[in-house]
């Protein structure tokens, strides 16, 4: 059996991928190492955390995180502020951090 995420060869009886920690579901979806092009990413779809360099109001941290996690980006950039107002300043030392670790996006306009 292969993860449905990664394509990592499992065990038939695991309940977790051992490369990525996806859970095994009930609907066992069998992914091909031989495919390519779009049928191989539709069959294991992997999302990245990256830097939104488009919808950026300082450095696109906040434009990624909203991408990955699938969410609103301005309830994401309101949980920021108040995370960067109150202390510990958790919020400030995240955002840099991200900022210097998270590479840009590779998407164009």
């Amino acid at each position: 059996m292969y993860c449905t995420r990664c394509g990592a060869h499992m065990e038939d009886a695991a309940r977790f991928c051992t490369s990525c920690g996806q859970p095994v579901g009930g609907t066992e979806v069998h992914y091909d190492a031989s495919q390519s092009g779009p049928e191989a990413a539709q069959a294991a779809p992997r999302r990245r955390l990256r830097r939104d360099i488009l919808r950026k109001k300082i450095a696109g941290v906040c434009a990624g995180f909203a991408e990955y996690f699938d969410t609103d980006i301005t309830w994401l950039r309101i949980i920021w502020l108040l995370l960067a107002i109150f202390p510990p300043h958790i919020g400030v030392i995240a955002y840099i951090v991200s900022w210097a670790v998270l590479p840009r996006s590779d998407k164009t306009a």
